[in-house]
């Protein structure tokens, strides 16, 4: 049975008598999965790097690219419950098979792009932690198919209680940081105003472009479009109706634990390196090594590893389920979870062993930087199918989108799509 179907593992959702709140605790789980994405070590890198240069006034761009997921991930939910299809299925359903194979590529090279990007943190973190080498830190992230195999075994609310627990774990670190780091309020609230200064600063645009181009992960719109088909409730319009309601409220509030810990990341870089003559900082291992220092608080550089390495770890829980979605939904295909988490782990470890082995751990940095840019050649191919489903009439029936808001999604791809074209652009040329 595909992963996110109610079934084995499903969430029994209250009648609709039942109290409003037991009711929304039912659908709660989906969304923080999905939020697991726009927090992973390949956002850190921007953020950092956002921050140590320019201080607050990234924050605007943070909080543009997490309305903007706000809406996509809510359409992801909208597909899946509407239908009972996920985003792969309805693919391989409603698209010529000569599209929907090259989809099916293009996704599975993302899923291994992010799981890189999984390997590089959860490597660095165990470096940063236990003086682990990149080397050894890299073979031992292979055996987090252990965990995945035991949460799988328990269903679907021990993986979501899992994923919660570390998505506690990371706010909490950053929280005890930004307390440390006493950023000026004014500033930080100052830094959220959008600003001409982001497109008229090269520099600053560069940034800016690689913030939206790691949040918005492509393979969490299939992974939200399945999820929320674990819940069981009534199949009628009135039953849908519900569920969007509920669902929507589940990934837009984990949405806002995500924003939080972007902006917690941005504003801790601002507030030890801005201004202290750190802002080259952009590499991990470096501003774990002067977080400590600068701040003055000797656990800040351990509440910072030990939150890399909760999530990589999540990540790695995600990106299993979001590869099993993907091959089901596009191929009717599924392999046992240790195979097919060993085989995209696998081909995601091969190039971190061969960047150490050839060049050092030095050039770990930049091969996390081109797993973002392999991301952002995968957007396209996931929101735009995306869109044009909910916007049809002919699958959606009523609940197909609004003149209103299919004009706002579609304005929303085009700007994360032209935004990534240019980072692609300016990154390979």
């Amino acid at each position: 049975m595909p992963v996110g179907d109610a079934g084995h593992g499903a969430v029994t959702v209250p009648e609709r008598a039942s109290f409003w709140f037991r009711r929304f605790l039912a659908f709660v789980g989906p969304g923080y999965m999905v939020a697991v994405g726009y927090m992973d070590p390949g956002n850190w890198a921007t953020d950092l790097q956002g921050g140590a240069q320019f201080g607050y006034r990234l924050l605007s761009v943070i909080l543009l690219a997490n309305i903007m997921a706000v809406l996509l991930q809510a359409l992801a939910a909208r597909l899946g419950i509407v239908t009972g299809k996920d985003l792969a299925q309805a693919c391989r359903d409603w698209l010529p098979r000569g599209l929907s194979l090259p989809l099916w590529l293009t996704c599975e090279l993302a899923i291994i792009a992010c799981d890189l990007a999984e390997v590089i943190g959860t490597a660095v973190a165990l470096n940063l932690l236990f003086g682990i080498s990149i080397m050894a830190g890299t073979l031992i992230s292979v055996l987090d198919v252990f965990i995945v195999l035991l949460l799988m075994r328990r269903g679907m609310r021990a993986l979501e209680a899992f994923v919660i627990t570390l998505l506690g774990i990371i706010a909490v670190c950053f929280g005890v940081q930004l307390v440390a780091a006493a950023p000026p309020v004014g500033a930080v609230l100052k830094g959220f105003l959008p600003s001409s200064e982001v497109f008229t600063n090269p520099g600053m645009l560069y940034v800016a472009i690689g913030i939206i181009g790691a949040t918005v992960m492509p393979h969490n719109l299939y992974l939200h479009s399945s999820l929320v088909k674990s819940r069981t409730y009534t199949r009628t319009d009135e039953g849908r109706e519900d569920a969007l309601r509920w669902a929507t409220w589940d990934s837009t509030l984990a949405l806002t634990l995500a924003l939080f810990i972007n902006a917690a990341i941005l504003i801790v870089a601002a507030a030890a390196f801005h201004g202290t003559g750190h802002q080259d900082v952009a590499e991990i291992s470096d501003a774990w090594k002067l977080l400590s220092p600068v701040l003055g608080f000797g656990l800040a550089s351990t509440l910072f590893a030990v939150a890399l390495l909760a999530a990589g770890t999540n990540s790695t829980v995600t990106g299993t389920l979001a590869g099993q979605i993907v091959m089901e939904g596009f191929l009717h295909l599924r392999l046992p979870y240790w195979a097919r988490r060993l085989l995209t782990r696998g081909l995601a470890v091969l190039p971190v062993i061969v960047v150490i082995a050839i060049f050092g751990q030095g050039k770990v940095g930049d091969l996390l930087v081109f797993s973002q840019v392999v991301l952002s050649m995968q957007l396209p191919f996931a929101m735009v199918p995306l869109v044009w489903f909910v916007s049809s009439r002919k699958h959606m029936g009523r609940f197909h989108l609004s003149p209103l808001l299919a004009v706002l999604s579609w304005l929303v791809v085009l700007v994360i799509v032209g935004l990534n074209i240019k980072l692609l652009g300016d990154a390979l040329f």
